[in-house]
């Protein structure tokens, strides 16, 4: 089992962050424009695991060299059933570096993007505090 999949499914925050490179770039299904840096894309995170009910990944997909992994999971958002990927990119030092999520169905992505906007004055400031830390 991969190292991220057991930190999300441990809920380690701190173990997932870890694995954040410092120039990571985050790709949201519900956002336009990526969320550049470590401190938002791990607040981000870190919102995802409050909106997600019943999640779980269900299968890992891994290229030869390590460097590019998809893990499917699925989980529930505002009363819906959403299946998605989490496409995860590794620099040469193991650190996540470019993390692309997709979701579906369309009515469980609306759901998550109104859950996500819910959270996102939460997400900006905890991302805020981590980068003037």
């Amino acid at each position: 089992m991969h190292p991220f999949r057991q930190a999300v499914e441990a809920r380690d925050e701190a173990a997932i962050e870890a694995l954040l490179a410092e120039k990571v770039v985050f790709t949201s299904p519900v956002a336009f424009k990526p969320y550049p840096g470590k401190a938002i894309t791990a607040a981000i995170l870190r919102g995802v695991m409050r909106v997600f009910e019943d999640f779980t990944y269900v299968r890992e997909i891994a290229d030869p060299d390590g460097r590019d992994h998809a893990l499917v999971f699925t989980a529930t958002v505002g009363g819906r059933r959403i299946q998605g990927c989490d496409f995860l990119h590794f620099d040469e030092d193991s650190r996540i570096d470019d993390f692309t999520v997709m979701v579906r169905p369309l009515s469980a992505a609306q759901a998550l993007a109104a859950a996500m906007g819910a959270q996102f004055d939460r997400i900006a400031r905890e991302a805020g505090e981590a980068a003037g830390a």
